[in-house]
């Protein structure tokens, strides 16, 4: 019997591509090391572009949708209801992403993995087991089988933008409930207490913060997830969701197709962790944007050994805090090939 697809190691970056990028940066006509972070990510995308140009100009965002049925514990701000609403904004380019990939010039494709919506929306592509999961509280959120569709949902979503020839690609989300699910998954996986993790979400106070930690401790104790060597396959079907599902597998089929991934904000964060438990190979394919305002984004960060480009206090998702660091890849990316050399500028290096 074969091994699933998502086990099949990623391609490593260029070593000689990086290499020679690096040797560009000391040529340019600036201090070595000057241009800090904006550096270290064009030799970056050499190596993973394998280029001696990086580029940072096709970039198709893809936006995973799910809902939750711990919702019904009271842990968002929100009705769940607002998911498919949001779906249909989504669709009608209302929503802080559509502004974004607008702006940017950037394909929006918007997958509806496992909403509660009862017919496909114009504009969504539906690609669901099926309608959200259930409560975690009571019961594992999926079965197996609807995990690894969800997981598969992900690497057919990055299938229909590869003949695109991405540079990179964004990945965001939208489900009301998702950082309840989210949140689970990082304690588990990171065998840390929920109130370590636990964070406002759409906005709950102090009180629904307690309550969110609560539920998941609960969970955590009732699906036997205390130990963080548990399988991340285990943990997605136990308390996932199906959005985050099919983010994990979308990262590691895009890392598998050599495309580096620009990583969102706490949710999509916490599938990367899922994705690189299942499959190591794919951490090198991954940059991190920002820095999300929600409390347990540092310890994933922390965890993935991730510098982040940005710090700007979001917590949107969406993609969107991705979508607001691409401009800075992008400079780096101008940066790189267009500065002169001391050579070619006949300037005097240093002495």
């Amino acid at each position: 019997m074969s091994e699933p697809w998502f086990l099949t190691p990623c391609p490593s970056p260029s070593s000689a591509h990086s290499k020679a990028a690096l040797e560009r940066q000391s040529a340019l006509t600036k201090p070595q090391g000057s241009l800090g972070i904006l550096e270290d990510l064009a030799v970056r995308l050499a190596g993973l572009q394998q280029t001696d140009r990086p580029s940072a100009d096709r970039v198709p965002v893809i936006l995973f949708a799910g809902d939750h049925g711990v919702t019904a514990q009271g842990v968002s701000a929100y009705p769940s209801a607002v998911t498919v609403e949001m779906l249909r904004n989504f669709a009608n380019g209302g929503a802080a992403i559509c502004v974004l990939a607008r702006t940017l010039d950037l394909p929006l494709q918007v997958v509806d993995a496992g909403t509660l919506a009862d017919r496909e929306i114009a504009g969504v592509h539906t690609d669901k087991p099926r309608r959200g999961t259930s409560d975690f509280s009571y019961e594992p959120a999926m079965s197996s089988e609807e995990g690894a569709f969800a997981l598969a949902a992900g690497q057919r979503a990055v299938a229909r933008v590869r003949d695109g020839k991405p540079d990179l690609i964004i990945l965001g989300e939208m489900g009301i409930g998702n950082t309840t699910s989210a949140a689970a998954i990082a304690a588990a996986l990171l065998g840390v207490t929920p109130p370590e993790i636990v964070g406002a979400g759409t906005g709950v106070d102090a009180d629904g913060i307690a309550r969110k930690a609560a539920v998941i401790a609960e969970a955590l104790a009732l699906h036997g997830l205390g130990n963080p060597d548990i399988a991340a396959l285990d943990v997605l079907a136990c308390v996932g969701g199906l959005e985050i599902a099919a983010l994990t597998g979308a990262i590691i089929a895009a890392a598998q197709a050599r495309i580096p991934v620009l990583i969102d904000g706490f949710i999509v964060t916490a599938a990367a962790l899922a994705a690189t438990r299942l499959n190591p190979s794919c951490r090198e394919w991954l940059l991190f944007s920002h820095r999300s305002r929600e409390q347990g984004h540092r310890l994933l960060l922390d965890a993935l050994d991730a510098e982040p480009i940005l710090d700007l206090r979001l917590r949107l998702g969406e993609g969107s805090g991705a979508a607001t660091a691409l401009p800075v890849l992008r400079l780096a990316c101008a940066l790189h090939a267009q500065m002169a050399t001391f050579a070619e500028a006949q300037v005097s290096g240093k002495s």
